[in-house]
């Protein structure tokens, strides 16, 4: 009967790296490397809009905060000059996240393009271009750039650092955690060690690649600027840059707690002071791992969008239990290969820990999926929504597959030997038994060791007991060397042949082949515009919401409208000034499609604030002359949206209304 054996670690462990390698590959490339978490809402002068006089400033409205810089906004003329003075001003005001740059005077006409980059409170780069055009449209040369922000070659390493970022979180903290809650005795095993050290490493390897490829991240893009020393300074100026630099810090810190786990801990052989030790190991460990997440907490997702006071520490307990889960997981497929003396009863801790870890991570989950989405239309026609139902379900499949591993340790359990399994405070008596045990079965191979006779002494007593003083100390070296390859041959054998220990170690490597993909798509969810925010970007129109007006600045747009008649296609261009409450002067400009005015019989127009239950207000302007009309002092009340209709008549019987919503301040 032939039995059934583990895979090979090599063979294994690769197929999982490939596996992950191409899924995350897939996920990356399908993700739209400028996914903003911030959206614009608006602009003033709107995208496409015509206005007859120059305006001041050019305004840009956001869903969240942003951080601005001199060259955040640009506005380029035809030609491709410059058109703004670079001043960025702020015009936020109350829940309104507006900010404007001040644009020379004398500007002719023509048409201009509005390029702007800037970076959303949660750390990702964001940015876009529209046009408008004074007095007329005409040709531009402007050439925005092709890449988007936060995109090429700056892009992808920047998002394989947070990717790493996060799997070395979930090893170091999910070892650490491991050790001191499960195996104890984990804590001399040297590829437990290596694995919780590699974790330190690539954490502290990520963060420092991150915080060097910030500026170009988020600015220019080019991987020459990770050396710029100004660039990188003003990134440590930044929410981000200093979250990035904080984790350095408490890096440090949890190296030592690496030191002390692996070195005086591991070394304690009194039950009370190893107990103590573990209790201040556990407590501190506790408080830098919640730091370290904490670090995410700040600068992305958890500080913006509604309530960011709840959504920080819920953040912060999710990220524990991930890595906890995750790491745990690792740490244990890295001892049930590598280490297969790994006690039944550690398997059964870890199985416990897993299941808590499973219930916050789905407690925090349904918080956080809420707080992003916020409706069910989102989860299903937003990106994050569907990247967060593909999380979801891989969750489900992780939480299957973790059902299977219990099944697996329960039958362990069952077949536990007589012998009482060690507890944590007796590894040194459990080492010390496992290395008699290790002595028996060398001394059982010696006899079956063709070889065994051949390397005895020549001068072997009678009763066959060697001449210890006349041994050749390489001959022994060499001697014992074999034995205990046979010894470890054997016991690997012995193992393999264990049904229950196979599909345990089997069903583990499945897991932590998922946790990959999980951890990848994770990665990918950060990254993305959350479904809340898309969702109410197009609510409001995105670039195309109604003017929001500022003070003494005139609100200006088009609208296009056919009667149906002769000479029923054209164009009424509206211009309010100044836009406020208060008294304004209405002018209105009749135009064919070609753009020459154009003379209509009548023209009308009604003014209604229905949130307050104002108008409508009738308004009947006076021709000034061919395709101008004009009325003073008309009087908005209250500040708020105003639905502004206008009816063009341009025969007896030909007649249409078009309407506009417009921001009045």
């Amino acid at each position: 009967m032939t039995t059934p054996t583990a895979p090979r670690l090599g063979t294994a462990l690769a197929r999982l790296l490939v596996l992950a390698a191409a899924l995350l590959g897939v996920l990356l490339a399908g993700a739209a490397p400028a996914s903003a978490h911030a959206a614009l809402t608006g602009s003033d002068p709107q995208d496409g809009a015509v206005v007859a006089t120059a305006p001041k400033e050019v305004g840009l409205t956001f869903s969240e905060q942003v951080a601005m810089s001199p060259d955040s906004i640009r506005v380029l003329d035809p030609s491709g000059r410059r058109a703004d003075t670079g001043e960025i001003i702020d015009l936020c005001s109350g829940a309104v996240v507006k900010y404007g740059v001040a644009l020379r005077a004398g500007l002719p006409d023509g048409t201009y393009t509005v390029a702007w980059q800037t970076v959303s409170a949660d750390s990702h780069p964001i940015a876009g271009a529209f046009t408008f055009s004074i007095g007329a449209p005409s040709a531009t040369s402007v050439a925005l750039p092709e890449q988007a922000a936060g995109g090429g070659v700056v892009g992808a390493l920047y998002g394989i650092a947070r990717y790493l970022s996060y799997a070395g979180f979930a090893v170091l903290v999910g070892g650490g955690a491991f050790v001191l809650l499960c195996w104890p005795r984990g804590a001399g095993v040297r590829p437990v060690q290596q694995t919780v050290v590699r974790g330190w490493l690539t954490l502290t390897g990520a963060t420092l690649v991150m915080l060097l490829l910030r500026g170009p991240y988020t600015g220019s893009g080019k991987l020459a600027d990770v050396f710029d020393l100004g660039g990188l300074q003003a990134v440590l100026q930044t929410k981000t840059g200093a979250a990035l630099t904080s984790r350095l810090l408490l890096l440090g810190a949890a190296a030592l707690f690496v030191a002390v786990l692996f070195g005086a801990y591991a070394r304690r052989t009194d039950p009370k002071e190893r107990k103590d030790l573990a209790f201040g190991l556990g407590l501190g460990g506790t408080v830098v791992a919640a730091g370290i997440a904490g670090t995410w907490a700040l600068a992305e997702h958890a500080s913006t969008g509604i309530q960011p006071g709840i959504a920080m520490p819920v953040d912060i307990l999710h990220l524990l239990a991930v890595a906890t889960w995750l790491g745990g997981l690792t740490t244990l497929l890295v001892a049930l290969y590598r280490a297969p003396s790994v006690e039944r009863a550690a398997v059964e801790r870890f199985s416990r820990v897993a299941f808590v870890s499973v219930a916050v991570l789905v407690a925090t989950g349904v918080y956080q999926s809420w707080r992003q989405v916020g409706s069910w239309s989102a989860l299903t026609g937003t990106r994050y929504g569907q990247l967060l139902l593909v999380k979801i379900g891989l969750m489900a499949v992780l939480v299957g597959i973790a059902w299977i591993s219990r099944r697996w340790t329960r039958r362990l359990a069952e077949r536990a030997p007589t012998l009482p399994e060690p507890e944590s405070g007796s590894e040194p008596e459990a080492e010390g038994a496992e290395k008699d045990l290790e002595d028996e079965d060398l001394a059982d191979e010696a006899p079956d060791d063709e070889d065994a006779g051949d390397d005895r002494p020549a001068d072997a007593d009678a009763d066959g007991e060697d001449a210890p003083e006349e041994i050749d100390p390489e001959r022994a070296a060499q001697l014992a060397r074999q034995r205990a390859a046979v010894a470890t041959a054997r016991r690997k054998k012995a193992r393999d042949a264990d049904p229950e220990r196979t599909g345990l170690r089997r069903s583990v490597l499945t897991e932590a082949a998922v946790a990959v993909v999980l951890l990848a798509v994770t990665t990918v969810l950060t990254s993305t515009e959350p479904g809340r925010t898309e969702e109410e970007a197009a609510r409001t129109g995105g670039t195309t919401a109604g003017s929001t007006a500022v003070p003494d600045r005139p609100v200006d747009f088009r609208l296009p409208f056919d009667t149906g008649g002769v000479d029923g296609k054209g164009v009424v261009r509206l211009s309010l000034d100044p836009g406020r409450t208060g008294a304004n002067a209405l002018h209105l400009f009749v135009e064919r499609p070609n753009g020459k005015p154009l003379d209509v019989p009548e023209i009308k127009v009604n003014l209604t604030l229905e949130e307050k239950g104002v108008g409508p207000l009738p308004v009947a302007p006076d021709r000034i002359q061919t395709g101008h009309w004009s009325a003073s002092g008309v009087q908005l009340p209250l500040p708020g949206e105003w639905r502004i209709q206008v009816t063009v008549r341009t025969s007896e019987i030909d007649q249409t209304t078009i309407e506009k919503n417009v921001k009045i301040g």
